[in-house]
């Protein structure tokens, strides 16, 4: 069972955003959010797969790219910005 793999499908803008959301979580103490150290390996992996995948986030207009992301992701008629970073 442990040579199978599960594969995650996203959409470019899922994508985008959760690559930015995972550099900040990765930028945080994770042992204060994290409490265990098993779950560290599943948050550096996807990560660092969307790094290699997104030429976006080398863009010169990536802010404006990942806010156009972020908005198309928001329910119709949340266009306040907040709970970016709640779940």
């Amino acid at each position: 069972m442990e040579s199978e793999q599960i594969i995650i499908e996203l959409t470019p803008d899922e994508a985008l955003v959760l690559s930015d959301w995972l550099e900040r979580v990765q930028m945080t103490d994770l042992s204060r959010l994290v409490d265990d150290e098993a779950v560290w390996a599943p948050i550096h992996r996807p990560a660092g797969t969307l790094d290699k995948s997104l030429p976006e986030i080398f863009a010169a207009d990536y802010a404006e790219r990942l806010d156009a992301a972020r908005g198309r992701l928001r329910p119709p008629g949340d266009d306040s910005g907040e709970g970016d970073g709640a779940g």
